[in-house]
């Protein structure tokens, strides 16, 4: 067994330490914070050791003696079957808060915090999705979309600010949910209009550096739309948010919502699975360039 922390107010547990997590429990720790990890796959987390993290053989091991625990897992059911599938909701310190980071949606959202309430009323649950891909993580610059008691603000304002630019509260736990999957709905159309907009430029021969150039400091050029357009015109797919996890928030969104509301959300939605199914889910959300005929 590991050699976790004890209990104490500068104690955080982070679970699920992929892109995103894993850059986060690096910033905690380089924070001073007392950062325990743990992840499905225990050679991801073994690579944190290095970064000053204590690294946990179960949820549990992880979860015991930390005042916040921080879940950045990828799905609703991988969620609650690492938190409520085992022993782990037990693990919690009394008086703890439970940040959940991932973006799950709200109907899991609200499910998760009324079961987590029932089963153990002291602990706090903040709903805090957060908007950023690889670089803002590692750069500690996401912003955080809380909601929850107020009470638990303070709690996790030191862990809050080694990953993220700002938090914005939003009231009650949900409202950050609600929030994440407006923000990549907007995010979503724009990273599809860079595409589509260099799949016109190809049909009309336009160079893809020349339309880079035409956009560049004027009032189209968003710092996300700009970024997608050089990966895309460089043909770099590497991940840094994958397809496959934008596709899951679009389909969150329209769930929410229903597709007959969102006409052009429901036919991005489409459009991205196509590039999912052709093998593009693990790359970069810039692969939606490749379900264009290029």
């Amino acid at each position: 067994m590991a050699d976790v922390p004890g209990p104490g107010e500068d104690t955080v547990a982070v679970l699920g330490t992929g892109i995103m997590g894993s850059a986060m429990a690096r910033n905690l720790a380089a924070a001073g914070l007392r950062t325990t990890v743990w992840d499905r796959s225990p050679s991801v987390a073994a690579s944190l050791s290095g970064a000053g993290a204590v690294v946990a053989a179960s949820p549990e091991e992880a979860i015991r003696g930390a005042r916040l625990v921080v879940t950045m897992l990828p799905t609703a059911a991988v969620l609650e079957s690492v938190i409520f599938g085992g022993r782990a909701a037990e693990a919690f310190s009394q008086g703890a808060v439970w940040a959940q980071m991932g973006t799950i949606g709200v109907a899991a959202t609200t499910g998760i915090a009324g079961r987590l309430s029932q089963l153990r009323p002291d602990v706090m649950f903040v709903d805090a999705p957060v908007s950023g891909s690889k670089g803002p993580a590692e750069a500690g610059q996401l912003l955080i979309l809380a909601s929850g008691p107020g009470e638990a603000e303070a709690m996790v304002r030191p862990a809050f600010s080694a990953i993220g630019r700002k938090a914005v509260w939003l009231g009650e736990a949900g409202q950050g949910s609600r929030m994440k999957l407006v923000v990549n709905a907007y995010m979503s159309i724009l990273i599809e209009g860079v595409a589509e907009a260099l799949e016109l430029a190809g049909q009309l021969g336009i160079d893809d550096a020349k339309l880079a150039e035409a956009i560049e400091g004027g009032p189209l050029d968003a710092p996300i739309a700009d970024a997608k357009l050089h990966k895309m015109e460089r043909g770099d797919f590497a991940p840094e948010f994958p397809l496959e996890w934008a596709l899951k928030d679009v389909d969150l969104a329209l769930a929410a919502a229903g597709t007959d509301t969102l006409p052009v959300l429901a036919a991005l939605s489409r459009q991205w699975r196509a590039a999912v199914d052709a093998g593009h889910g693990r790359e970069d959300v810039s692969a939606a360039r490749l379900a264009l005929g290029r």
